[in-house]
Formats: structure tokens, C-alpha cells, sequence
């Protein structure tokens, strides 16, 4: 049990004086009976039950205002201890849009699949802060990082390819997910970049993205989208959609490299589950990296001693006007 404003229990001492008043006003007006002899008051006498609850009523007020005091001083009960886990981390999703994440070897394509599997992740950490910075041949910030969970995945649902220029710009998409997380004051930032390519666009080259993010601390993994070997892409016709094998390349060494740098992991997805294991493996390796701390759930406990505090002045009241009354 402990105390929100403990300095009130002082009051406390101000039960001293009235119980050294009350002794002495009982003793003041106890009356004296003068006799010449006291022979006749020697023999036993029979005494009242009233007598030894005459100070009940008083004894009564003083627990009173003993447990206003207490209320005043708002206990609290710390009984209940949790573990809170401050996360402190703070995530940038990367994510290629690039017409080749059309391609249909995840379903019911890459793009599709990267984002319902990022939603799962996302929703299993109701703690972080999670922002979304997409790219193709060019990159922007669909969402800057935020602890409302809704309106993020909200946002992840108006992504589509063809919002810009296509083309693979990889290291320009790292460095605008860097300069969006370099300056949060979490414990850990991390960057997830997913592509299914080759940097072939974009000013800046994805090993010096990478040696930026490796200079605020951030570490980045990497996943590279699409199957083995060939993968079927759709096509428009005017007979309807085609499908057509083409080639998955992706620039793994590239991806390497850049989790290596930043002391991160790369990783391979190949199909749905491959894709959604590899969230879960990432969200494992960053939930040993958070600090675990315990802390007391307080619970206010003055509404009981009210309850007793009203029991008793009614008992008090009761007493003093009944059967303990005063005759002048």
C-alpha cells in the first residue's frame, strides 16, 4: 500500500490532542460526593454495561477522522505488478511498386502480397512507431512514422503501381526512408526495404544509402521478392490477359550488402509463406532488442474506507442518540 499525498497522515498527530482533551474533560466533570463515612460504599456495586461503552461514540469518532485523513492521503494498492515491454523501436517499411511486382509467382501478385503480409506485421506491434516510404523510379513518403496503426494501413491500401515514375530506384527509396527515421529518438530504428529488382534509376547508389543509414545507426533489412528462374507477368491484350514467363532478377549481392553494412540481415521470399516467415523472423530479432521493464499498476483504494467511514458515523449517531444518550 502506498500513499499519492503521504504528507497528510501528518494530521494524524492531532488525534494525540483530542484524546488528551477528552481524558481530561472526563476526569473535569466526574462529580465528587463528600460523605463522613464511606462504609456503606464498600460493598461491591453492580455496574452498568452502559458504563464501559460510555466512550464507545468517542473512540468511534476518532477512527473517523483517522481514516479522513487516510482518504485524504489517497492510498493505493501497488499488488499488481506487470511487464511492460517499451519497445523504443521505431520502423520505416521501404516497399518497391515497380510494374514488375506485377508478376504473379506470389499471390495473387508480389505487390498484393507485400502488403497484406506487412499488415499482419504491422498489427503485431501495436507499441512502435511505423511510417511507409515507397518507390519505383522515383520515391515519396506515403506515411512518415506514426503510432496510429489505422490510418497507416489505411494509407496501405491506396498504394498501387504506376503512382510514379516506374523504373528500380533502390537506393534512392533507402535514403528517403533514412532521412524520415534519422532523427526519431527511439532505442532501435530499423528500415525493412523489399524490391523484386535491380537499382537501375535514381541519384544515389543503394551502398551509399546504405552508408548513411549505418552513420544514424539504423539497421536495414533487406528481402528480395520472386521465385527461382522465371516468373508468369500478365499482359493486356486485346483478347484479355496474357500471361507471359520473364526472368526474375534481383540484385542480391546488392542487398547483401546493404544489411551487411548496416548490421542487418537479407532475405529471400520466394512464395507467400517464405514472404510472411521472414516478417516474423524480423519481428522476433527486433523483440529481443527491447528493454523489458516492470512497472506497478496503482489502484485507487479510498472508496472502501469511505464506505466505512459512512458505517461508522451512522453507528456513532445511533449510539449517541439511543442507547448511549446523555440525560443534562
Amino acid at each position: 500500500m502506498v500513499f499519492a499525498n503521504p504528507a497528510y497522515l501528518y494530521l494524524l498527530l492531532l488525534l494525540i490532542p483530542l484524546i488528551g482533551w477528552y481524558i481530561y474533560k472526563l476526569r473535569k466533570t466526574q462529580a465528587s460526593l463528600q460523605v463522613s463515612a464511606s462504609d456503606p460504599f464498600d460493598l461491591p456495586q453492580a455496574r452498568s454495561w452502559k458504563v464501559y461503552l460510555r466512550h464507545v461514540p468517542f473512540v468511534l469518532r476518532m477512527v473517523i477522522i483517522a481514516l479522513l485523513i487516510i482518504v485524504l492521503a489517497r492510498p493505493q494498492s501497488t499488488n499488481s505488478w506487470e511487464n511492460s515491454s517499451t519497445e523504443g523501436i521505431d520502423i520505416m517499411l521501404a516497399l518497391d511498386i515497380s510494374t514488375s511486382m506485377r508478376a504473379e509467382d506470389l499471390k495473387p501478385n508480389r505487390l498484393e502480397a507485400a502488403k497484406d503480409v506487412a499488415a499482419a506485421f504491422i498489427n503485431g506491434r501495436p507499441n512502435d512507431n511505423i511510417g511507409l516510404v515507397v518507390f519505383s523510379g522515383e520515391s515519396f513518403t506515403q506515411c512518415p512514422l506514426t503510432a496510429d496503426h489505422t490510418v497507416l494501413l489505411n494509407l496501405f491500401k491506396d498504394i498501387q503501381m504506376g503512382m510514379i515514375q516506374d523504373g528500380t530506384a533502390i537506393g534512392l527509396g533507402l535514403a528517403n526512408a533514412v532521412s524520415r527515421i534519422k532523427d526519431s529518438q527511439a532505442i532501435s530504428k530499423v528500415i525493412i526495404l523489399l524490391t523484386d529488382g535491380v537499382n537501375n534509376m535514381g541519384e544515389i547508389a543503394p551502398v551509399t544509402a546504405a552508408e548513411i543509414a549505418k552513420t544514424f545507426g539504423i539497421r536495414v533489412y533487406t528481402i528480395g521478392v520472386g521465385t527461382q528462374g522465371t516468373a508468369p507477368y500478365p499482359y493486356q491484350t486485346p483478347f484479355g490477359v496474357q500471361y507471359q514467363n520473364i526472368p526474375v532478377e534481383i540484385d542480391e549481392p546488392a542487398l547483401k550488402q546493404i544489411s551487411a553494412i548496416t548490421s542487418g540481415q537479407y532475405f529471400r521470399a520466394t512464395d507467400n509463406a517464405s514472404l510472411k516467415a521472414i516478417y516474423s523472423e524480423i519481428d522476433q530479432l527486433e523483440k529481443t532488442k527491447i528493454s523489458v521493464q516492470q512497472f506497478s499498476k496503482k489502484q485507487e483504494e479510498y472508496k472502501m474506507l469511505a464506505i466505512w467511514i459512512f458505517v461508522l458515523l451512522l453507528f456513532e449517531i445511533l449510539l449517541r442518540n439511543t442507547l448511549l444518550r446523555n440525560i443534562p
